[in-house]
């Protein structure tokens, strides 16, 4: 995170990340499951077990290795079976009564600071990020530490917070003026992510535009200040928000009292162990960026939402007695002159930085491969579309 980091990426560079040679570079063509596996019933089973063999080497950050297997439904230890049991029937109701009590408080705390108050609908967005004074600090106070509430109940009930100090800076600006970054970079796991960095920040974030609709959680998002996408549009949509994002990077790096806004800049989420290609859309601002590595250890069920259903994951997560969450603090990565001038040379540059930091694994692939993964799971293989997707 900082400017002038030549001799710090040459180290990057002569001292690579972790890297899994499992990871194709070359996309394979050949379908992930074939419909002739299927048609001998004594060659099902030891096909279907090779073809899985293969589909997790290929989209390694996206396998899940805990006691739940693939997808959530390996066959579960009678000691397990027992300790899912117990738990749906006693800390499951309550863990959810708990979490939607705080959510409808929070929920009416946004409404009653938002009476009377019109919101921000600048660049065909809405929010009440901008709204100043003491409704705006009832808001973030509140939304900081209930979201940490809402982590308690969820069974984190520590949360490890170190920043890593074996990185130095040269040329760091003296000016406390360009010292506040304007947006944060983290890696993806869960979405929990989400309720982490508004228990520790409050920023704004990248949303689709549905969520603004949904009951409760709507009102909250235009709260948090979120720029809203439609994802499934091709039109000129996608340059608009991009344009967005940017001038609110800007706006968060150069005024103090404008909320900081939090991208993640893989895409998608993974198991927690790899890093995805970066996405240039938060580099684009030219701003110093904050970079964040978010980890989950676990023992039985992992955290991280990765080919898992959203209501399975929720449900074993809440019967978990107890989550862990890591969290690694760099320092502000100021960008020299030549990544200001290549986004891509500075996004690459902070992947290498967090995925070394970090001890993450860096792959290739991406949200593309991620929906490949889940179709074959799935036993989906009559989509060619799905199976063989253009090289982008």
């Amino acid at each position: 995170m900082m400017k002038g980091m030549e001799s710090e990426l040459k180290d990057l560079n002569s001292k690579p990340p972790k890297s899994n040679g499992t990871i194709a570079t070359v996309r394979d063509d050949r379908p992930l499951l074939k419909s002739d596996s299927l048609s001998s019933t004594t060659t099902t089973t030891t096909t279907t077990a090779a073809e899985l063999q293969d589909l997790e080497k290929k989209f390694a950050a996206y396998v899940r290795r805990d006691v739940y297997g693939t997808m959530g439904r390996g066959e579960l230890a009678p000691k397990e079976k027992l300790f899912l049991g117990f738990a749906l029937v006693t800390l499951l109701p309550i863990r959810v009564i708990l979490a939607v009590t705080v959510l409808v408080c929070y929920y009416v705390i946004c409404r009653v600071c938002t009476l009377f108050s019109t919101p921000n609908r600048e660049d065909e967005q809405e929010d009440y990020a901008h709204m100043g004074g003491w409704r705006r600090n009832v808001i973030v106070r509140c939304g900081k530490a209930l979201s940490r509430v809402m982590l308690f109940i969820f069974g984190f009930y520590w949360i490890t917070d170190s920043s890593s100090s074996s990185i130095t800076q040269e040329n760091e600006p003296q000016s406390e003026e360009t010292g506040r970054p304007g947006v944060i970079i983290s890696n993806h796991v869960s979405y929990l992510d989400i309720l982490y960095h508004m228990s520790s920040s409050f920023p704004s974030f990248v949303a689709k535009r549905s969520v603004a609709k949904l009951p409760l959680v709507g009102l909250i998002s235009k709260c948090l200040g979120c720029i809203y996408v439609q994802r499934e549009s091709k039109t000129s949509d996608f340059k608009g928000v991009s344009a967005v994002v940017t001038e609110r990077i800007r706006e968060a790096h150069q005024n103090e009292s404008a909320p900081l806004m939090m991208l993640f800049p893989e895409g998608t989420t993974t198991n927690g162990d790899y890093l995805l290609p970066f996405k240039t859309g938060g580099f684009l601002a030219k701003a110093p960026v904050l970079p964040v590595i978010l980890k989950y250890p676990y023992q039985r069920f992992s955290p991280a939402w990765d080919s898992i259903s959203g209501v399975r994951h929720v449900i074993f997560l809440l019967c978990q007695f107890v989550n862990y969450i890591e969290v690694v603090r760099l320092p502000i990565y100021y960008p020299s002159q030549q990544e200001m001038d290549d986004p891509k040379l500075y996004a690459d540059n902070v992947r290498r930085l967090m995925a070394t930091e970090g001890n993450l694994i860096l792959s290739d692939i991406g949200l593309a491969e991620k929906r490949i993964y889940h179709a074959a799971l799935n036993g989906n293989n009559s989509l060619p579309s799905v199976l063989h997707p253009k090289d982008d």
